[in-house]
């Protein structure tokens, strides 16, 4: 027998209609009992009756799994009517609909009315870039760096108290190719009365991404270069804590770092409670006294944690009980540590096996493994290489549900991981580069020569090592091809090409060596017995 349900007006609210439906839909199976539906999912028996129970929105995994349990499989059609609701709600309710927090995202200069918990160290930064024209911002994985350049610093630039109103902000990563993506951009017009400011976000990307020497040190060189006293380029630089040692390697960065840098250090527990509860109160929501204490424990006991924090927030904000966000919600996220592998496990359970193996190649090709005790980080890539992989169709809805799980994040042409707090918080991404390291560095190293052949031209004659081409020739055999790109292919196939022609002339060469040989030995042979039957002919010795 069937849990018994309040009384519901499906004409309500968007989502009264939805709980509405579902209770049809259970209905239609037989009324099977909530525990029962909760032994054939992840979910417990409270949150599936919440569900249903017509207050909240339920968030879209919670109901695909109610819909899996009632032995339904049309998971599109039910992701359509979750995303109606969703959409209803937010026009009705504007705020509501939108979450208050930014998962693992980081928090953008549109973002400024979130941002929480920063404000002594957005001031000690703003005071630093007016004081020098190169600063630095250091801090580890996970402290909020990008946050703080974006949400801390940018607004405080534009406002119209600083000492330096800048002519334009510039935003940039590194890249592979720092210096021929961002050259245009490393100075100033000079003509300009204001400074130009240039953010330099995830430098680190300069030593994990970029491995042209000399196009490296191009690019710092620029970077630093004194372009006079008045306006000019300042430059702000992010740079992960456990880089600075290879900073530290280059004169003018490490003058940077020791006389012009800002350490992120841990928040305090006023601004951890003010980066938990501010959010919440913008949007008009409560956060339960309980669960803030319950936070605020955790972060002190993890560190770093701020992209954990934030995601564990978003998470139980979409479980919410009607404006209040409870401990009993943060605990069925699975709480600081467990709310992001809950979540990318949720998506990652709804693809078949085909999707699930792109959502492999799509994710790994995001990493860039590390080595000599460096730790793995991320790396962005163009959607074109991602959808050159094959199976179009297929690429692009795991794409999307990656990005609508707030996994990954786009800018439109590239795509990467959300933050690298992903790489550590996902058990199955960790084994998934712990079993493949070896690959991937290949990849790496297959993905950056088949673009630098692109470049110029796709010449038919490129030469790659025998060591390295039989390598990954056999990786490429293995994997049966199929997480190549087309245009690694295409490298691969004109190397193994020159590679066989090389073989092919170097057999010839020895074959034509072995002929002239034969033929010398012969020829000698014959001279012999001509000189020979000469002197018989004589009589001579």
């Amino acid at each position: 027998m069937g849990r018994h349900e309040n009384p519901l007006d499906a004409t309500a609210s968007p989502v009264a209609a939805l709980a509405d439906a579902l209770r049809r839909l259970r209905h239609a199976a037989g009324s099977p009992p909530y525990h029962q539906m909760a032994r054939r999912c992840p979910y417990s028996v409270a949150t599936l009756s919440r569900a249903a129970a017509g207050r909240q929105l339920p968030t879209l995994a919670v109901l695909l799994a109610y819909v899996e349990a009632c032995g339904s499989g049309d998971t599109e059609v039910w992701e359509a009517r979750w995303r109606h609701a969703s959409e209803a709600l937010t026009a009705r309710h504007p705020g509501r609909g939108n979450p208050p927090y930014k998962g693992l995202a980081r928090f953008d200069h549109t973002d400024q009315a979130l941002y929480f918990g920063r404000n002594r160290l957005g001031e000690d930064l703003w005071a630093l870039t007016g004081e020098r024209r190169v600063s630095a911002l250091i801090g580890p994985s996970g402290s909020g760096k990008s946050s703080l350049l974006r949400a801390g610093l940018v607004p405080r630039l534009r406002g119209p108290e600083g000492p330096l109103r800048p002519a334009a902000i510039r935003i940039i990563t590194p890249g592979e190719r720092p210096l021929s993506t961002h050259g245009p951009l490393l100075s100033s017009t000079g003509t300009r009365p204001a400074a130009v400011f240039l953010i330099v976000d995830q430098f680190e990307e300069l030593f994990t991404l970029c491995h042209d020497p000399v196009e490296r040190e191009e690019f710092v060189k620029a970077l630093l270069a004194d372009q006079g006293p008045s306006g000019g380029l300042r430059v702000v630089l992010g740079i992960r804590a456990d880089f600075v040692r290879r900073c530290l390697d280059h004169p003018g960065l490490a003058s940077v770092v020791r006389d012009a840098s800002l350490s992120v250090t841990r928040m305090s527990s006023a601004e951890l409670r003010e980066a938990i509860v501010g959010p919440a109160r913008a949007h008009g929501l409560v956060v339960e006294r309980a669960l803030t204490a319950r936070l605020t424990a955790d972060v002190a006991d993890n560190g770093f944690a701020l992209p954990l924090l934030s995601h564990a927030l978003l998470e139980t904000w979409s479980r919410r009980q009607g404006r209040t966000l409870t401990l009993d919600s943060y605990e069925q996220a699975g709480g600081l540590q467990g709310a992001i592998a809950q979540s990318a496990e949720g998506v990652y359970a709804r693809f078949d096996t085909v999707r699930a193996d792109i959502a492999r190649q799509i994710l790994l090709r995001m990493i860039t493994p590390g080595s000599g005790g460096a730790p793995d980080t991320r790396r962005s890539v163009t959607r074109a290489e991602l959808e050159s992989l094959g199976e179009g169709q297929e690429t692009h809805e795991v794409l999307e549900s990656l990005t609508r799980a707030r996994l990954i994040t786009s800018d439109g042409a590239s795509v990467g991981l959300a933050h690298e707090a992903l790489i550590n918080a996902w058990p199955r991404l960790g084994d998934w580069i712990d079993r493949d390291r070896e690959k991937l560095r290949f990849q790496r190293w297959l993905t950056e020569a088949a673009d630098a052949w692109d470049a110029v031209g796709r010449e038919p004659g490129v030469r790659i090592s025998p060591v390295r081409l039989a390598q990954l020739d056999a990786h490429a055999s293995r994997a049966g091809r199929s997480g190549l790109t087309t245009l690694e292919a295409d490298f691969l196939a004109a190397g193994l090409a020159t590679h066989r022609r090389a073989l092919r002339a170097r057999r010839t060469t020895r074959a034509m060596g072995s002929l002239l040989v034969a033929t010398t030995t012969v020829a000698a042979a014959a001279l012999w017995k001509q000189r020979r039957l000469f002197r018989e002919h004589r009589g001579g010795p």
